[in-house]
């Protein structure tokens, strides 16, 4: 009786049929019958993957494949995707460049504030602890290398910032602003919970905002897209009306345009306003909206036809009261 010595192997079979070569792949035995090598098919594998197929022949010729999990182990992963998309939209925009055209430590903890408050807004204190290398909650601070910063060293950033603000509202005004455009200006307030700021006061309270605690107001001027180009914070209790007399005189001024078209609503833009600051300007004119007795005033004296609103939105009224 003829001693087998059996080993097994990955066989490639190739042929070719009307111009086209076709591959099989078949598991094999091979043994040796006395002057003669015999191969007997175990199985037919030409329906695997080839990746598994290389595997099957790799680990017959003595390979080792050990699972992944088994070799690698995950210390940790930070989030990355939405940072990146951030940072990546704010280097697009050249929105950094707004802030500083030279690069500083400063600028990247600024960007680093404005994507967490997009990403995850929270406390500073919070945010120093989602940067940190320690105890880091995304790349965004590996992404702008301010990993080692703690919440002091962004309230010091902010104050810089603070130092930049008419310089960088200039640059937003001669990119978004242009002589004859419209200019958009509104007011909110937010209720205020400390004890040192020389801007809460009490004042009329807003919808929205907390009974018995001191508001500081905010007024945004913006272009005619609604693109913010500038920002003012004022005391809780000065009126919506005064606060836009300084804007009118920062577009005027500061932004040196000969003409615009103030926006507002009925709580910015008074009768008194109107008569006070913006009638004896020949280059700034104004478009509002009027209060209840205005509107019940013209419809009395025919000025209005309720029944033009049936079919439109939008009439066009000529008064005495509104020249021009």
């Amino acid at each position: 009786m003829t001693k087998r010595n059996v080993a097994m192997h990955v066989a490639k079979i190739g042929r070719r049929y009307k111009g086209k070569t076709y591959e099989s792949y078949y598991l094999r035995r091979t043994y040796r019958d006395g002057k003669h090598v015999r191969h007997i098919t175990v199985a037919n594998i030409s329906n695997l993957p080839l990746n598994i197929i290389e595997m099957i022949r790799d680990s017959l010729r003595g390979g080792t494949y050990v699972p992944a999990e088994k070799t690698f182990q995950i210390c940790r992963s930070l989030p990355h995707g939405h940072a990146a998309a951030v940072i990546g939209t704010v280097r697009k925009i050249e929105l950094d460049k707004l802030i500083s055209s030279r690069p500083s430590r400063e600028r990247d903890l600024v960007i680093a504030m404005i994507a967490e408050r997009i990403i995850e807004p929270q406390s500073k204190l919070a945010m120093s602890r989602c940067l940190r290398k320690e105890t880091a909650t995304t790349s965004l601070g590996q992404i702008l290398e301010v990993e080692d910063t703690d919440e002091d060293e962004l309230y010091e950033a902010m104050d810089w910032l603070l130092s930049r603000q008419q310089r960088i509202e200039t640059k937003l005004s001669k990119k978004h602003l242009r002589n004859g455009t419209l200019v958009l200006y509104d007011v909110s307030s937010s209720t205020y919970t400390g004890n040192h700021c020389e801007l809460a006061e009490f004042g009329h309270r807003k919808k929205g905002n907390k009974k018995g605690f001191p508001q500081i107001k905010y007024g945004l001027l913006c272009n005619a897209d609604g693109c913010p180009v500038a920002i003012e914070v004022f005391k809780g209790n000065l009126s919506d009306t005064l606060t836009f007399k300084k804007q009118v005189r920062k577009i005027r001024t500061r932004f040196g345009l000969k003409r615009v078209v103030a926006v507002g609503d009925r709580g910015t833009i008074t009768s008194a306003r109107i008569r006070e600051d913006l009638d004896s300007d020949d280059g700034l004119d104004w478009i509002t909206a009027l209060r209840a007795p205005a509107i019940r005033k013209l419809a009395e004296q025919k000025n209005i036809q309720m029944s033009l609103f049936d079919r439109r939105d939008i009439v066009e009224i000529t008064s005495p009261d509104y020249p021009g």
